[in-house]
């Protein structure tokens, strides 16, 4: 799953590492390293990045790339 999460980590508001953000969430360097990468997640941690970065989840994780290609793909099955 796309997501901009490498982008807010690093950004001059936060600038802060993987490990600082994992401590803050409660879960492994490693998780925040595969979301990054585009793995799935939980609606639950989905929600506690985005609090943390106070945005709205859809800011983050839905980005337009992957809303279009979503688009697409049901338009092209109707």
């Amino acid at each position: 799953m796309e997501n901009k999460i490498k982008y807010l980590r690093r950004s001059e508001e936060f600038d802060i590492t993987q490990q600082e953000l994992a401590d803050a969430l409660g879960v492994s360097r490693q998780t925040i390293n595969a979301i990054e990468k585009g793995a799935n997640t939980s609606a639950e941690l989905m929600l506690k990045i985005a609090n943390y970065f106070n945005k709205d989840p859809r800011e983050i994780f839905f980005t337009p790339g992957g809303v279009s290609s979503l688009q697409n793909d049901k338009q092209s099955t109707a």
